[in-house]
């Protein structure tokens, strides 16, 4: 909460700290989670329609990454934007703490005999973890892009509509805001996967660029199909954490129109 609350009830303060806690921890731990899995698997999930074959290739990593929006909207609309920040900043270094340590694994010792594919032989009783040691730092680079870009256009584009629309219109926020910064990662982390860590099973034979769009709309497709499907749960979890946590949602929009307000002021 923006607003300083002197004579909040102790149980209150930390029921919603505990609150928090568990929608930063969900947060936090998704995005760990997906940038292990990443794209170690692509789901071949193809259909057919009126006889025509549309493709649909979904990186294993995809499937927790809406979970990630729902966490900061909720943190958003509960908390305000300087905690929904604070928590996207949070999972960026965790991020990295996370790949430091895949980094340090693989050069301990006993360390392998490598082929040229950087990889050692498929019959090594560690060649799972050098794998995914592999996918997952060659694609870091490009799933931070993707990940800071994204996480922090949700929480400003967030908090843009809720003050053009002075706290009406939750379904508006929730899903302008997830849509578009869903569409920026998806975008993001596809070419920079491929262009930077070459992290992608392309066919070299076949145009590329047709190719990066199947992964880049079939991942949108998926994330855009979720946010739709949550404003109902995003609604009701509003109102009932709103009214058990005793929070007032236009109360910390007012609080972060004043705040914005003030930088701008300071600015000027």
């Amino acid at each position: 909460m923006s607003a300083a609350e002197p004579h909040l009830d102790p149980v209150l303060h930390e029921r919603r700290e505990r609150v928090f806690l568990v929608l930063a921890g969900v947060f936090l731990g998704s995005m760990t989670m997906l940038n292990i899995l990443g794209v170690s698997r692509f789901l071949d999930m193809s259909f057919s329609v009126g006889g025509i074959q549309v493709p649909f290739a979904l990186a294993v990593g995809v499937l927790p990454y809406p979970v990630t929006f729902l966490c900061t909207d909720f943190i958003s609309e509960l908390y305000g934007k300087r905690r929904a920040n604070f928590v996207v900043w949070v999972g960026l270094g965790l991020n990295l703490f996370v790949v430091s340590f895949l980094w340090l694994g693989g050069i301990l010792p006993p360390v392998p005999e490598m082929l040229p594919s950087g990889l050692p032989s498929t019959e090594a009783y560690d060649f799972a973890f050098y794998r995914i040691r592999q996918l997952t730092t060659g694609a870091v680079f490009a799933s931070m892009i993707a990940y800071l870009a994204a996480q922090l256009c949700d929480v400003h584009l967030f908090h843009f509509w809720k003050r053009l629309t002075r706290g009406r219109h939750l379904w508006l926020r929730n899903n302008g805001s997830t849509l578009v910064s869903q569409f920026v990662d998806s975008f993001a982390v596809i070419t920079v996967t491929h262009f930077w860590a070459r992290g992608l099973p392309i066919d070299d034979a076949a145009p590329l660029w047709p190719q990066l769009w199947v992964f880049i709309l079939s991942g949108y497709v998926f994330k855009m199909a979720v946010a739709l499907v949550d404003t109902l749960p995003f609604y009701l979890g509003v109102a009932w954490f709103s009214k058990w946590l005793d929070i007032d949602p236009t109360r910390e929009h007012a609080a972060d129109v004043e705040e914005s307000e003030g930088r701008r002021g300071w600015r000027l």
